[in-house]
């Protein structure tokens, strides 16, 4: 059968995993009366809750004798490392971009790599049943930016359609007939190449993705690019640089069909497989037979920008909630997710209690500890905080990122300013229509920590946000940090409604009546730029005696609980979210008011 293996790129939400919904049903993959999940693509259950996804999958569908090896890739900028790494595995895209928001961040991003790699792509403006919709336009932004990211003459001359994923049409001019995907099937089949591959020569494949099964170990996704894989055959496993890393059989071969894999005994080159049997191989190894001595070339990965300090849960509420408490479980934990996930490293540190990881942003780190607290681990995590690179001559370089705002036109003086404070640099302003504006910005990647929440406030929830690594630049100099100060408890115990309603005056609190507290643990904001120590256990002294109008209603204002990623961003340096499976607190690093106030001597001397 012939192949074609191809990847949908876009920006997030611009409606990717639901355009391969509608491929796989009008394809046939599914029964009349089978009844599939939207976003059937979308399998973790991170993926459905924030409507993101978050890991590369691997579909296949069968139009017209010809099988589609079709990838769904992440669409945010944090997640930009399984992108890069797709793209050794496929031999076109399609890049599909929102009628109505256009070109953004993370399609240049994507665009960039795939452009890098001699691929045609074909572009689909999507949603143009929008009410907002501008195809147009849209489609010469498109234009301009395939020239200014250096597309040749082959790529500059994209073909394009218009379609709505959701609706399942696709047509090849706004006013042709809106009926079905195929025209895009078609599409796809005269314009992306069928693989290059060499039957005859020895068996070689590119390792792309990581994944690990309870029943067969690690399953290694990727690419076969000569020869013929078949089960049961001696294998091994070369590095990047050429060093055997291991030898052993090929157990199992996956095959894919529609949403499942399927075993298979043999498969060619130019398909794409998933295979089991070995033990320490990992992201971009080349699989091959043993007499084989040269790796396949694979593209480096951007590095991170953004490091967290992981380490033990130590407060006074640890083990309770957990089950996966010690450093050791930590430690095999986060070395094994920077085996299947290139774009993370983490590095022990002195003491061996804690760990750095590094990753694209804060929402892959926000993931990450989600996904371990959903685990069962109880872990507490630091402040991000940005790489930092020193050049030759030894000064210091920070990463910049680019920030493209989409905010109504009277919230757009508020964002200038605000982003002006965090050293940001204006670099692009224009209306994008409906009264809205657009503004781009570069701004150092430490400025924009916690800085999502406060835009959100700012433009009243209307804004929009996309941000996306740029370069190493300069040192920006220092930029100010949280304005406020915070409620810290100063004993341990459980909360009590009267306590909290007394300081309610001091600022917003973050608990509830009836939660466990304790010495050290931070209870609410505080309205003044310093810290205070209070007593949220204190109740109201009882008398025998009672007195009309002194029994005051307590009534508590709606506590400002944090999630996981407002938390890891709203904390400072001196500060820990305490993560749990069933509890995110946050506390200061040094339970011990004295030993607060000595580390605080002890910065300023050094300071002076």
């Amino acid at each position: 059968m012939e192949l074609r293996n191809l990847a949908i790129i876009a920006h997030v939400d611009h409606g990717k995993t639901t355009l391969v919904d509608q491929l796989l049903k009008q394809s046939g993959t599914f029964r009349a009366n089978e009844k599939v999940a939207e976003r059937a693509m979308d399998s973790n259950d991170l993926e459905r809750e924030r409507g993101i996804t978050i890991l590369a999958k691997c579909t296949s569908v069968t139009w017209k004798d010809v099988r589609l090896n079709i990838v769904d890739t992440p669409g945010h900028a944090d997640f930009g490392g399984e992108v890069e790494r797709i793209m050794s595995m496929v031999d076109g895209v399609v890049v599909l971009v929102d009628a109505a928001e256009g070109a953004m961040p993370q399609t240049k991003f994507v665009t960039m790599k795939a452009l890098a790699r001699g691929l045609r792509p074909i572009v689909v403006i999507n949603k143009v049943d929008r009410s907002d919709a501008r195809a147009q336009e849209v489609l010469n932004e498109v234009f301009d930016l395939f020239a200014a990211l250096g597309a040749d003459d082959d790529q500059l001359d994209f073909p394009t359609l218009f379609a709505s994923g959701r609706s399942g049409w696709a047509a090849e001019s706004l006013e042709a007939p809106r009926e079905n995907l195929d025209p895009l099937f078609d599409l796809i089949l005269r314009h992306v190449p069928p693989p290059k591959a060499d039957t005859s020569g020895p068996f070689r494949m590119l390792a792309t993705t990581l994944e690990y099964d309870s029943y067969v170990g690690r399953i290694l996704t990727g690419r076969i690019f000569s020869g013929v894989a078949k089960t049961n055959m001696a294998i091994k496993s070369l590095s990047r640089d050429g060093k055997v890393l291991e030898e052993g059989r090929l157990t199992r071969l996956l095959a894919f069909r529609g949403l499942e894999r399927v075993p298979v005994d043999q498969a060619e080159a130019g398909d794409i497989v998933a295979i089991a049997g070995l033990t320490q191989t990992t992201v971009a190894d080349t699989l091959c037979q043993t007499d084989v001595s040269e790796p396949i070339p694979s593209t480096p990965i951007d590095p991170p920008t953004l490091a967290m300090t992981f380490s033990v849960n130590d407060s006074p509420l640890a083990g309770r909630e957990g089950t996966k408490v010690t450093s050791r479980m930590i430690r095999d934990r986060l070395f094994r997710e920077s085996e299947g996930n290139v774009a993370i490293r983490v590095r022990e540190t002195e003491s061996g209690e804690a760990y750095e990881v590094a990753g694209r942003g804060e929402l892959q780190l926000g993931v990450l500890i989600e996904t371990m607290r959903r685990e069962g681990f109880e872990l507490s995590v630091g402040r991000p905080r940005v790489l930092i690179k020193t050049d030759e001559d030894g000064s210091k370089l920070e990463p910049i990122e680019e920030v493209q705002v989409d905010v109504d036109e009277n919230y757009a003086g508020v964002v200038v300013e605000k982003l002006g404070r965090r050293r940001g640099e204006m670099t692009d302003m224009r209306p994008s229509g409906g009264g809205k504006v657009r503004v781009t910005f570069h701004v150092p990647s430490r400025g924009l920590i916690g800085y999502h929440g406060e835009f959100l406030s700012d433009t009243r929830g209307t804004g929009i946000m996309n941000k996306i690594f740029h370069s190493y630049a300069p040192w920006k100099g220092n930029i100010e940090g949280r304005h406020t100060g915070v409620l810290i408890s100063n004993a341990d115990g459980v909360a009590v409604a009267f306590a909290l309603w007394n300081l309610e005056d001091r600022g917003p609190m973050m608990i509830q009546p009836g939660v466990p507290v304790y010495e050290g643990m931070i209870i609410g904001e505080h309205t003044r730029d310093n810290d205070l120590e209070v007593n949220p256990m204190k109740a109201k002294k009882l008398t025998n005696i009672r007195a009309a109008g002194k029994d005051e209603a307590v009534v508590l204002q709606t506590p400002k609980i944090l999630t996981l990623e407002q938390a890891i961003a709203y904390i400072n340096d001196d500060e820990v979210v305490e993560v749990t499976p069933k509890s995110i607190r946050l506390r200061k690093k040094l339970l011990d008011p004295n030993a607060r106030k000595r580390a605080d001597r002890a910065a300023d001397a050094e300071a002076s």
